[in-house]
């Protein structure tokens, strides 16, 4: 089978090194999917899910909030603003998160807390999209 190196580093630490199968991301332009001989491209991330798996089959979901996806012929890079394996999320504070995200939205008064609503917000929902595709996954 074949494969591809991998590094998934957020700015506190490395993630992820090693050789991956397949690796599925969420781009600004929607979800991509990486597979060995992929065309070489760099792309902006939103915050969600990444999938990465191994040759073995296993598969690992990472949160990541945002960041860079880098592929070349026989690596990926992610650089994540900030990310965590999915099973080191924590549910109950994601949806309170989320919750006030909403309740900010509802009583903001300038484009400043807007704004700050609105990536609270996509980032609560982006690390629920984690959860749930781990939780699937087994």
């Amino acid at each position: 089978m074949a494969t591809l190196q991998c590094r998934v580093v957020s700015a506190r630490e490395e993630l992820y090194s090693g050789e991956i199968s397949m690796l599925i991301a969420t781009g600004t332009e929607g979800e991509i999917g990486v597979l060995p001989g992929h065309t070489p491209l760099i792309t902006l991330l939103k915050p969600g899910a990444m999938r990465v798996q191994t040759p073995n089959g296993e598969e690992e979901v990472i949160y990541v909030s945002g960041g860079v996806l880098e592929v070349q012929p026989k690596m990926v890079t992610v650089l994540a603003d900030t990310a965590m394996r999915a099973h080191n999320l924590d549910e109950s504070k994601i949806v309170e998160a989320r919750k006030k995200a909403e309740q900010m939205l509802v009583n903001q008064s300038d484009t400043v807390q807007t704004n700050a609503a609105l990536a609270s917000l996509a980032e609560s929902v982006g690390q629920l999209q984690a959860i749930r595709k781990y939780k699937n996954r087994a």
